[in-house]
C-alpha cells in the first residue's frame, strides 16, 4: 500500500495527476473540492462575506519558478475548508496563475470550465509557475487567505475575473434506487465521530483503514496492490463528492448532485484501473472499474445532461509587477 502525496511518477498514479488534484500539502491528505455548481455568485459572496470581505497580506513577493524546481504549498490550495496551516499566517507555493485563481475563488473546475476561463488569454496563465511568498497578520482562516489572494492577484497581476452564466454539458449524479444508498455511503451520524484521537503511522507502518480516512473533512487516496485505488472522506457533503467524482473519475465534465441526499455523509470506494487507461468505463481485468464501483458501492449513477452554470472568465490579466 502506498499513500499518494501529490507527485505521481508511476502509471496508475497518473489517474490522480490527471484529475488535477495536484495540490500538495505538507501532510499526506488531499482535501475534497467543492462542486463546480457552487460557483454561483450568490454562494461566492456568502463565503466571502463570512470571511470578512476584502483582505490583504501584510507583505508578499512573487517570482518566476526556477526551471525544473517545484515549490510545494505549505497548506492544501483547494476549495475545501480542510486547513492544516500552522500559526503565523504564512503562504508559500509555486503554481500557475490558473491554480492560484482556483484557490482564491474557491473553485474546482472541470476541463471545459477551465478552458473557458483562460480562453483568449496568454499561454503563460496556465503554463508558467510563479512562487508566491506572503504573510498575513495573526492566524487567518483558509477563507481569509483566499480573500488575501484575491487582492494579491488583482494588485500584482491586474486580474479581473467575471462569472458568466453558460449552458454546458454536465453529468447528473443520482441514486440508482430511490431512497437507497450503497454500503460505502452512509450518514456521518452512523459512523465514528470526528473527535476520535488519531496519530499518523510511524516508521513506515501501514495505515489502519478500518476507519477511512482517519481524519474528517478530508479526502484521502490510497494506492493499493493490484492497481486498486481507494478513496474516502468523512463528514462531507454530496456536493463535495460530486466534484470529487468529476476529477478522480476522469470525467472532464461538471457533475451536478441530484441525489436529494442532505446533511453530512461518510463514503469510501475502491476500483481497479487498467494497465494503459485512465477511462472510468474501461474494463478492469480482475477487478471493478470506476462506474461499476460507483453503482455497487455507493448506489449512485451518472448520466449526461445540459445545465446552466456560473462559469468564471478572465476578463483581463498581466504579468506580475515587480516586488
Amino acid at each position: 500500500m502506498h499513500r499518494l502525496t501529490g507527485v505521481f511518477p508511476c502509471r496508475r498514479n497518473r489517474l490522480i495527476a490527471k484529475a488535477r488534484l495536484a495540490v500538495v500539502s505538507m501532510s499526506v491528505l488531499f482535501w475534497a473540492a467543492f462542486a463546480p455548481k457552487a460557483l454561483a455568485q450568490q454562494n461566492v459572496r456568502e463565503w466571502e462575506t463570512k470571511a470578512g470581505g476584502k483582505l490583504s497580506f501584510e507583505v508578499a513577493s512573487i517570482r518566476p519558478s526556477e526551471p525544473g524546481k517545484f515549490t510545494p504549498p505549505n497548506f492544501a490550495l483547494d476549495a475545501s475548508d480542510g486547513y492544516n496551516q500552522a500559526p503565523g499566517g504564512l503562504f508559500k507555493a509555486g503554481f500557475s496563475l490558473e491554480k492560484y485563481i482556483e484557490f482564491a475563488y474557491k473553485l474546482m473546475l472541470s476541463k471545459d470550465e477551465r478552458d473557458a476561463m483562460v480562453a483568449n488569454q496568454p499561454k503563460w496563465v496556465s503554463s508558467e509557475n510563479f512562487v508566491i511568498e506572503a504573510r498575513a497578520a495573526g492566524n487567518p482562516t483558509k477563507d481569509q487567505m483566499r480573500l488575501m489572494m484575491q487582492s494579491l492577484l488583482a494588485d500584482r497581476f491586474h486580474l479581473q475575473i467575471n462569472f458568466e452564466k453558460r449552458e454546458m454539458p454536465v453529468l447528473v449524479l443520482s441514486l440508482t434506487k430511490p431512497g437507497k444508498t450503497g454500503p460505502g455511503l452512509r450518514p456521518h451520524s452512523e459512523g465514528p465521530p470526528c473527535d476520535n484521537p488519531w496519530s499518523p503511522p510511524v516508521n513506515g507502518a501501514e495505515p489502519d483503514i478500518k476507519v477511512f480516512p482517519p481524519r474528517c473533512n478530508s479526502l484521502e487516496v490510497e494506492d493499493l496492490p493490484g492497481n486498486i485505488v481507494l478513496i474516502g472522506s468523512r463528514d462531507t457533503t454530496m456536493n463535495l463528492i460530486a466534484s470529487l467524482l468529476s476529477s478522480i473519475g476522469h470525467l472532464d465534465r461538471t457533475v451536478v448532485d441530484q441525489t436529494g441526499l442532505v446533511g453530512r455523509v461518510d463514503f469510501r470506494m475502491q476500483w481497479t484501473i487498467g494497465e494503459n487507461t485512465l477511462s472510468s468505463t474501461d474494463d478492469a481485468p480482475g477487478g471493478t472499474n470506476f462506474m461499476e464501483a460507483l453503482k455497487e458501492q455507493l448506489g449512485l449513477r451518472i448520466k449526461s445532461a445540459r445545465a446552466v452554470v456560473d462559469a468564471p472568465v478572465i476578463a483581463h490579466v498581466e504579468l506580475p509587477t515587480e516586488n
